[in-house]
Order: structure tokens, then C-alpha cells, then sequence
């Protein structure tokens, strides 16, 4: 889940991907076919900034190409009630599915509940509603709470068992920040020496991370480790700690390019690499049984692992296998 750039989950351009505000809105207006007579696939994401969602769409492309399946695609600039309305003028199209990774639960408990009012299957990506807001035909995401399980199991034996951590949380009440809480949580209970000494919101971002862990450091002269909810958080408190003159142990999840750079050359440890680009690819998929009627064998949800990328393995990874073959271009 999740991962947004200083809006979500690290930043890059849509045109990384090229992708403009101008050709997400490009195929054509009311038309509920292409050419052959299939039907439209609708997409609804929070935004074209973070890579998470550019990685995520590009294999919602790619996949679409690849099948000879017209898209239309929106995305919401991370404003709630925009994408609402975009869900709706999807919806007055009559497409024939919507792939919808939803910016925040408001917009996700109302885009769910139109679409199952116009009786068009929903394939939710990443962000889910809360639980009776609506019927999904299928959730594709990160299994968070494993990723996060694991990342600070792992973290804490690095340190030996014990130590005085700070936890960098993203946006409270999403499903991410909410599933990576309970997943670090639990392995803090299982690790009666590791005390939690600062716990900030910094919403997905590098600098507001950066800013967050400037006070932690201050307040906390014997901090040894950052979880951040996010790469670009974990880079900020990293950066932080840095120019503080600090060694820390600082690490995150997501996957991006940036964060294989920065555990290559030391200043993170680790990251749990998501798979935005296999989720799009597999939505499409779903998207084209539904609308063949051939969608009763599709999992409720379907949770994707992560991989740990650390110093040991970081080298032996491809950033492209989790965020596609332009995931390079995106730093």
C-alpha cells in the first residue's frame, strides 16, 4: 500500500511515464467500446506523482495493451472530492469495470457504493473501504502488516534486540499507514527491549520526515533506529541523522529506485520492495474476467509479498521486477 511523494509515497513525474494530466483524461469522451467491441475499463487513482501509482498504472497499460482493451484512465491530484466526481463521470460512461486505488477512505466508501449502484465491478487497488461501505469484487495490495512484521523483526535482531526506536508514521487512517503500524506493533510486543521513544506523522514525505526526525534526535541523544512507514521517510530521517552527525538505523517500505540507491551506499538499511506494477498488470486481468462473466474464481483479496532488500541482497534485485521496465527513468 501504499506507498506519496510530497503529496504520496516519494516523488517522480507522471511524465517519467508519460503520463499528463491531458492524456489521462485522453481516451474518448461516452464511448463504451473500442473498436472490436469490447468493453471500457475505468481507472480512478489518487495521483500520477508518487511512483507507487505511475508504476501501478503503467502495468494497468501495459496489460490493457497487451489484451486489446481500451482504458480511461483519472487520476485525482490527491483530492478527495475530486475523485468522487471522477468516479461518477466514469461511471455515466458505462464502463465495464473500475480499477480504483482510492486516495483516502472517504473517497473510497463513495466511489465504492456509486459503482455498485450502476452494478459495475470494482477491482480496488492498494486503499480499501472501510469494512460495510460497499462490495468489492476483488482487493489487490501489499500484505502491510507482514511487510512491517517483518522489516522490524529483522530490524530488531540488527541491533541487537534492543534500543530506543522512533516510528515515522504516513497518513493517519489509511489503510497503509494503519496495516504498517499494526505490523511494527506486533513485532514490539514479541521485543520487550526495544522501547518506543517518539512516534511523529509525516505523511508519506521525505522532508516533512527529514523535519520530524530533526526533533526526534534532539529530544532522544541515544535513538537507534527510524522505522519509517515509507521509503522517502526512511531517506529523510536518514538524511536527518546525517547532518545531525547521528548514526542511526533507518529503514522502509516501498521499493523504490531511490531507497536501492540509498541501502547500496549505506545511508538506509533496508526496504520492503513492493509490487506496483504486477498489482496493475493483475487488475487488468481481473478487470477482463469480470466482464466476461468469468470472475467467480477471483480471491477475495489477493495480498502480495515484499521482498527485504538490504545490503546483502540489494545487488541480486532488479527495482524493474517490482516497479516496471521505465522504473530507472523515474529518478
Amino acid at each position: 500500500m501504499t506507498p506519496r511523494s510530497s503529496t504520496m509515497r516519494g516523488a517522480c513525474t507522471a511524465a517519467v511515464f508519460g503520463l499528463t494530466a491531458l492524456s489521462l483524461a485522453a481516451c474518448g469522451e461516452g464511448s463504451t467500446a473500442d473498436g472490436s467491441g469490447k468493453k471500457v475499463i475505468g481507472v480512478s487513482v489518487a495521483d500520477q506523482k508518487s511512483l507507487f501509482y505511475v508504476a501501478e498504472v503503467a502495468g494497468i497499460k501495459a496489460e490493457a495493451k497487451k489484451h486489446g482493451y481500451e482504458i480511461k484512465i483519472t487520476s485525482a491530484n490527491n483530492d478527495s472530492s475530486a475523485q468522487v466526481k471522477q468516479v461518477n463521470d466514469l461511471l455515466t460512461q458505462q464502463i465495464g469495470a473500475l480499477i480504483f486505488t482510492s486516495q483516502d477512505s472517504t473517497a473510497a466508501a463513495a466511489g465504492v457504493r456509486a459503482a455498485n449502484q450502476a452494478d459495475v465491478p470494482v477491482i480496488a487497488v492498494d486503499q480499501r473501504p472501510e469494512s460495510g461501505e460497499g462490495k468489492l469484487a476483488t482487493y489487490i495490495a501489499t500484505d502491510s502488516v507482514k511487510a512491517a512484521y517483518d522489516l522490524c523483526t529483522w530490524m530488531f535482531e540488527q541491533i541487537g534486540g534492543e534500543g530506543e526506536i522512533a516510528i515515522l508514521h504516513g497518513v493517519l487512517g489509511s489503510t497503509a499507514e494503519i496495516q504498517r503500524t499494526e505490523g511494527c506493533k506486533k513485532a514490539i510486543k514479541e521485543n520487550p527491549g526495544i522501547k518506543v521513544v517518539a512516534e511523529e506523522t509525516a505523511n508519506w514525505d521525505e522532508t516533512q520526515a527529514f523535519k520530524a526526525t530533526q526533533n526526534v534526535l534532539t529530544a532522544n541523544p541515544r535513538l537507534d533506529a527510524v522505522f519509517g512507514e515509507s521509503d522517502a521517510m526512511a531517506i529523510g530521517a536518514s538524511k536527518a541523522a546525517k547532518k545531525a552527525g547521528r548514526e542511526i538505523f533507518s529503514v522502509g517500505i516501498d521499493g523504490f529506485p531511490t531507497m536501492f540507491d540509498a541501502v547500496e551506499s549505506g545511508l538506509t538499511q533496508a526496504t520492503m520492495a513492493q509490487k506496483p506494477y504486477v498489482m496493475g498488470q493483475l487488475a487488468v486481468r481481473n478487470a477482463i474476467a469480470l466482464m466476461d462473466g468469468k470472475g467467480d474464481d477471483i480471491p477475495a483479496e489477493q495480498y502480495q509479498d515484499t521482498t527485504l532488500i538490504d545490503a546483502k541482497t540489494v545487488r541480486s534485485n532488479k527495482v524493474e521486477d517490482f516497479y516496471g521496465p521505465d522504473a530507472r527513468s523515474a529518478k
